[in-house]
């Protein structure tokens, strides 16, 4: 049987970030990563954004050059999966019947898109977003000579969207729905669900909050409808659906690590088995910018921030995960970037018109700035940041000010 010092299970954001940062920080070992694809790391946000509209080439997302990994003594296994983890011998079992050893594992899988379950979900033309095989098969279906391209969208939030105005963009009819009564609903508050709601539909996006879909309907096993909760159908000949991911976390429980909404990680990103960190999408953990509660943050920022801390740990570095969190989105001209956590809070204050579509909404929780949405507002999502780390209290008429520069309410140094 094989033995690597450190095997890391997955080949996403998180488990390249933990790769490079191992050997950022002097650790000579062996270094396995295991990827379920066939390809290389790379990068996951542009999936729905410019590689779905065709502005950018596959070969632009590789997270590194294809010659990094060899180069650093990091051996890929790709179109792998472990199926198996024994906590006690420090072994896994791949999806080829084959066995290595470990001195430690990063658990990096990230999640699998969550499926719809409802009659008819199982007929082809229906699509996620998460791979670039997913997005491969949507722009191929596209492609299809006489494919009209109507589409339909199941699931208002980040991922939806953006498939929204990519496809917007690229001529298709598209509707979507929503079952909450807003989009954005889990992440944001009311004055950003009303923006993008308008944005969508003034570019002729139906776009349909409070309703879910009851079935998909079908002719020759291809998608040919959605029929609603309302019992109405709606014309469509693909589906995207867009309503979350499921952590991909069955080995690690099935070898008794603790879990709740995602594997349970200390500040060190240790799961409650020794010598088996948990990082990015799949791992849940107390965060300070949520007042400590236990959280699952599907971010960029989140893989690579407790990759890093992992790597470290694992070096003997003292390391504890305490990162801002940040999050971003592209739709159309629309840049939008987060700052902060807004679950929560008890007071959203506008600052700015939306009318511009240029506006950030400041949240607070008994005074103090929680969280920052700006839209098309850079200066604001930068100075803002401060106040979220400060957690400073500060009055709301204050914030409304949009004349008033953010960094003027900072404490000084």
């Amino acid at each position: 049987m094989e033995h690597r010092d450190v095997i890391i299970v997955g080949a996403g954001h998180g488990g390249a970030q933990a790769a490079i940062a191992l050997r950022q920080n002097g650790f000579t070992g062996s270094v396995m990563m295991i990827g379920r694809e066939d390809e290389p790391p790379y990068e996951r946000p542009p999936l729905s954004k410019e590689y779905l509209a065709k502005d950018k080439t596959f070969d632009r997302l590789y997270i590194r050059p294809l010659h990094f990994w060899a180069d650093k003594g990091i051996e890929l296994r790709l179109s792998t999966e472990v199926v198996a983890v024994d906590a006690a011998a420090q072994t896994v079992t791949l999806s080829d019947g084959s066995m290595s050893g470990y001195g430690d594992l990063i658990w990096a899988t990230g999640g699998d898109p969550r499926p719809l379950t409802c009659p008819g979900s199982d007929l082809a033309g229906i699509h996620a977003v998460r791979t670039r095989e997913d997005v491969d098969a949507i722009m191929a279906e596209l492609d299809q000579p006489g494919h009209v391209g109507r589409v339909a969208i199941v699931g208002g939030g980040y991922i939806g969207l953006e498939a929204a105005a990519v496809l917007t963009k690229l001529g298709k009819p598209v509707t979507l729905f929503e079952t909450l009564p807003r989009v954005l609903a889990r992440v944001a508050g009311e004055d950003l669900s009303a923006f993008y709601e308008g944005e969508h539909r003034a570019r002729g996006v139906d776009l349909r909050t409070g309703i879910g879909v009851a079935a998909i309907e079908g002719t020759g096993g291809h998608v040919s409808g959605v029929r609603l909760s309302d019992n109405s159908v709606v014309a469509a000949d693909m589906v995207i659906v867009g309503i979350g991911i499921i952590p991909a976390i069955v080995p690690l429980v099935a070898a008794g690590a603790r879990a709740s909404n995602g594997i349970d990680i200390d500040a060190q990103c240790r799961t409650s088995l020794p010598h088996i960190f948990a990082i990015g999408d799949c791992a849940a953990h107390a965060n300070g910018f949520a007042d400590g509660a236990v959280v699952r943050l599907e971010s960029v920022q989140n893989a690579n921030d407790q990759a890093t801390v992992a790597a470290k740990t694992i070096c003997g570095v003292d390391a504890v995960y305490t990162a801002t969190p940040w999050f971003w989105s592209n739709q159309y001209d629309l840049k939008l970037q987060t700052v902060g956590l807004s679950t929560g809070h008890d007071a959203a204050i506008l600052r700015g018109d939306p009318a511009t579509r240029s506006f950030s909404v400041v949240y607070t929780k008994a005074g103090r700035v929680i969280a920052l949405d700006c839209v098309n507002m850079v200066k604001d999502y930068v100075q803002g940041r401060k106040l979220v780390e400060e957690r400073l209290v500060v009055d709301s008429a204050v914030l409304a000010d949009a004349t008033k520069p953010l960094k003027e309410l900072l404490t000084p140094a």
